[in-house]
C-alpha cells in the first residue's frame, strides 16, 4: 500500500486524464481485432493475444502522414525498444485503411511497431477516441488519445491531447512503473 501511494505522489501528473477522455484508469478495455502492418507486412492484431505477454501501448492518432501523426510516429519508434524492455506491446490506429498503413509503418514508424487500420472507425468508436467534428477536408478522425491497457484487460492510463509532445513520455513512464512493479 505504501509503494502504491509512492507511485502516486511520484507520477500523480501523469496520471491526470482529461475529461473528455471516455475511458479512465479502472475501465474495462474492450476487445478487438485489426488489419494492422508492421514492415510494410499484413497481420491481424489481437489485443487479448497481445495482452497475454504484457502491458499493451494503443495510441489512436487522426491520419497517416500528417504533420503531427508524423512526428508521433517518429517518437514512438525511437522509444519501442522502451517499450519492448518494459514487456509492453506497443500499436497504433488511424481509419487509414492497411494499404496506407502498410507504407506507413515501413517509413514513419521505422519498421519498429505496427499500425492497425479501422476504416469503419469500429474499434475507435469503441474507445471513444472519434474527434468531434471533421476535418478541413471533411473527414471524420480519430482524436489523438493514448491508453495503456493491463494484461487483464483493464484501463492503466489514458491521455488525450492534439500535441503529439507528451503521449511517448506519459505512456513510457506508465509502463516502465507497472513493469518495476510486476517484474517479480
Amino acid at each position: 500500500m505504501k509503494r502504491l501511494a509512492v507511485w502516486f505522489a511520484v507520477f500523480g501528473g501523469l496520471l491526470t486524464t482529461p475529461v473528455w477522455a471516455a475511458l479512465k484508469p479502472g475501465d474495462a478495455a474492450p476487445d478487438f481485432t485489426a488489419q494492422a502492418a508492421v514492415g510494410g507486412k499484413d497481420f491481424t492484431f489481437s489485443l487479448s493475444d497481445a495482452l497475454k505477454r504484457g502491458p499493451v501501448v494503443l495510441y489512436f492518432y487522426p491520419k497517416s502522414f500528417t504533420r503531427g501523426c508524423t512526428i508521433e510516429a517518429h517518437e514512438f519508434a525511437e522509444a519501442a525498444a522502451s517499450f519492448a524492455e518494459a514487456g509492453a506491446t506497443l500499436i497504433g490506429m488511424s481509419k487509414d485503411p492497411i494499404e496506407v498503413q502498410r507504407d506507413f509503418s515501413t517509413q514513419e514508424c521505422r519498421d519498429k511497431f505496427p499500425v492497425a487500420a479501422d476504416p469503419s472507425l469500429s474499434v475507435i468508436h469503441a474507445y471513444d477516441a472519434l474527434r468531434a467534428g471533421v476535418t478541413a477536408s471533411g473527414e471524420t478522425v480519430s482524436d489523438r488519445i493514448s491508453y495503456v491497457i493491463a494484461p487483464e484487460g483493464t484501463v492503466l492510463y489514458s491521455y488525450v491531447d492534439p500535441k503529439p509532445d507528451k503521449h511517448i513520455e506519459n505512456t513510457l513512464a506508465v509502463v516502465r512503473q507497472w513493469h518495476e512493479q510486476h517484474k517479480n
